[in-house]
């Protein structure tokens, strides 16, 4: 039928089949570049990876129903269940999610992560564009086994995911369910944030191998300190200083406050967060016209007759620290 998309590994389209009705196939082809021993290992590792998911049920991983190889020989389809909500990249592009989702999702993700790490098996490759909503809204887990230890470097530079790529794999220990941890943390950074924000600080992409990675996180003022803490612990350089399963993750998680709920949006120098209080709407935006001239101003105003009300505001022009500062106090972080 039509295409899904594309990525590094291969095209995705929707398909029919005759038992499961709608689904996604997924072809993965053999590189012009290939050699018939690399294409032969490279198809070894896929269909063995394949096998071994597709017996993973669960409500919170992508089904794979069946794979093949196709009779050309350089080609591999995957057959699996379609999610008609596509994924979490598209989230991702809009803007910052509101705590309430990312910690919905992220708790769905960990429950279907559990059962794939309890199989002895890793992803290797967590990332919003890898996480599918279901027509009811709920998070599964797919493409595991696509990136392996000798393929992760390279494919992580390429696709833009450096900063997924745990501290210890960049030192040569080789990926774990510790280095899963640190991907998914670096998930939900990114769901908190947006796209325009987190791009606005392109140095930090680069900079995991060097240490202290998680030490240079830029945050989002309204972001509360929970938070920023349990994501640091996720990637922490020290693989043993992270949660060390799945399940402990899911732990921390469920702890960790959603309320208030603000609605964040970044669109260049402007951030904006509104949220509805009892008969009020309040709104806060912060403009940041270079590092030294920043400013913000908090207001509510009625959902129907009555006055604007200023709540809070840096009164003129600052620089980044006290604005940062400012607005981390008014969200009471």
């Amino acid at each position: 039928m039509r295409r899904l998309g594309n990525g590094h590994f291969g095209v995705v389209f929707l398909g029919e089949d005759n038992v499961h009705g709608q689904v996604a196939a997924k072809v993965i082809e053999r590189k012009v570049d290939d050699s018939d021993d690399v294409w032969l290992d490279t198809k070894t590792a896929f269909l063995t990876e394949a096998k071994n998911l597709s017996k993973a049920t669960h409500r919170n991983i992508v089904q794979v129903h069946h794979i093949e190889e196709l009779p050309d020989g350089n080609s591999i389809r995957f057959c699996m269940a379609f999610c008609s909500g596509g994924s979490l990249q598209t989230a991702y592009e809009t803007g910052p999610m509101e705590l309430s989702a990312v910690r919905k999702a992220g708790t769905e993700v960990l429950m279907g992560l559990s059962v794939v790490h309890a199989r002895g098996m890793l992803h290797r490759d967590i990332k919003p564009a890898n996480i599918l909503l279901d027509h009811t809204g709920t998070a599964k887990i797919g493409d595991f086994g696509l990136v392996t230890d000798k393929l992760i470097a390279g494919y992580g530079s390429v696709m833009g995911y450096r900063d997924h790529i745990a501290f210890e794999v960049w030192h040569g220990s080789g990926t774990s369910i510790k280095s899963d941890i640190w991907a998914f943390g670096m998930t939900l950074y990114r769901l908190i944030h947006g796209q325009v924000w987190y791009e606005q600080a392109p140095a930090l992409q680069t900079s995991v191998s060097n240490g202290k990675f998680a030490n240079g996180l830029k945050w989002l003022p309204h972001v509360p300190k929970a938070w920023r803490r349990t994501i640091r612990k996720m990637l922490n350089d020290d693989p043993g200083a992270r949660y060390q399963s799945a399940d402990q993750t899911l732990n921390a998680l469920s702890a960790l406050p959603t309320a208030p709920s603000w609605a964040t949006s970044v669109t260049g120098p402007l951030v904006r967060w509104e949220r509805i209080a009892k008969d009020r709407k309040i709104v806060v935006e912060w403009k940041r016209h270079s590092k030294l001239k920043q400013e913000w101003v908090a207001w509510s105003e009625p959902l129907g007759q009555g006055r604007k009300m200023t709540l809070a505001g840096s009164n003129g022009v600052v620089n980044s620290s006290v604005a940062t500062s400012g607005l981390e106090r008014f969200f009471d972080v």
